[in-house]
């Protein structure tokens, strides 16, 4: 069998076995091994003096002391933080309000969140996967299309790999032996030119079908603020930043305002600030709640965490107690036949 038809047959299998659910490391080491002693066989020579195993332990040793890889466990590790700190379902809230007089808000606040979650993890699927328990059925909710909102999610899953830093990027750097700061000045504009575009085939698209994404009702694009807040404007600016800017200046009087009964202070309005950065700022400050429920992958981890707990509770009762006192032991030591 010559080599382009050997190419092709591992090409076919690789496809073939991983769609049979194997690993794709482990389909790709195998079948690379296999075909390459097929490649590399002489008959003259043992099977054991094939080039294919020397090889396969230059291949470690180089990607083991290859430092551009030592990047790809880091980025899984941030995109890991983000996710457990709940910083994107933040984002992806944040950014709805912010949007929300922009036409087909949600699916603008899901393709700006993938974009700037990508870059934080430089994977496809992991922004996929989140985005989708996030903002998929939020959009559903409000009554967009299907298409529109699946669409967004998958397009903007893939501006991961082309906005820097990409892991694909590294990889691929690694491999060809090329520099990976060139190849991500190369990628820079290109990844947020298509992010701009998808923007505008979005906002273009739902201002010719409004129907395709309806605009939210107003009361669930708002969010009350306790009363403190209107005072602190009137002592120093209507423009918040600005305000909290003044107030770090001259705090003297910004300490005559009551925060839920208290004097106000940095610990009390930060407090504040947290616990109004999320969709559930409903319930600490009298908010009105907004389109984007709370998303499940949250309420999910505590419900296996709950149920977890739970079924240790239950396997503690059923263990039975069994305590052996020093007078039982010598007890059953001494005893025998009389």
């Amino acid at each position: 069998m010559s080599d382009p038809a050997l190419g092709l047959l591992m090409l076919a299998l690789i496809v073939v076995v991983i769609m049979m659910g194997f690993a794709t490391a482990f389909t790709l080491m195998g079948l690379g091994m296999f075909f390459g002693f097929i490649a590399f066989y002489d008959p003259t020579q043992a099977w054991s003096q094939n080039r294919v195993f020397d090889l396969m332990v230059q291949r470690t040793y180089g990607a083991m002391t290859n430092d551009v890889l030592i990047s790809i466990p880091l980025f899984v590790l941030m995109g890991y933080v983000m996710e457990r700190g709940a910083l994107v379902d933040k984002m992806f809230y944040s950014i709805q309000l912010a949007f929300r007089r922009v036409p087909a808000s949600l699916a603008v606040a899901t393709l700006i969140v993938c974009t700037f979650w990508g870059i934080a993890s430089g994977l496809v699927g992991a922004v996929v996967v989140l985005m989708g328990v996030i903002a998929f059925n939020p959009m559903l909710r409000a009554g967009y299309d299907v298409k529109l909102a699946s669409g967004v999610i998958t397009a903007g899953g893939t501006l991961g790999i082309l906005i820097p830093p990409s892991v694909m990027i590294i990889v691929y750097a690694a491999v060809a032996g090329q520099s990976v700061v060139k190849l991500y000045a190369a990628a820079m504009f290109p990844g947020f030119f298509l992010s701009f575009l998808y923007l505008v085939y979005i906002i273009g698209w739902a201002l010719i079908n409004p129907k395709i994404a309806p605009p939210l009702p107003e009361e669930q694009t708002r969010v009350k603020v306790p009363a403190w807040i209107t005072n602190f404007e009137t002592l120093y600016s209507p423009n918040m930043f600005v305000g909290l800017l003044k107030a770090l200046i001259w705090p003297a009087q910004a300490r005559t305002l009551d925060v839920d009964g208290k004097p106000m202070t940095y610990r009390a309005s930060s407090h504040w600030c947290r616990s109004c950065s999320a969709p559930s700022c409903c319930r600490s400050c009298g908010g009105t709640s907004s389109s984007i429920s709370r998303p499940p992958l949250r309420r999910l981890r505590l419900k296996v965490c709950s149920n977890w707990a739970a079924l240790r509770r239950r396997r503690r009762r059923r263990r039975p107690k069994t305590v052996r006192t020093s007078s039982s032991i010598s007890g059953s030591g001494s005893a025998g036949p009389h």
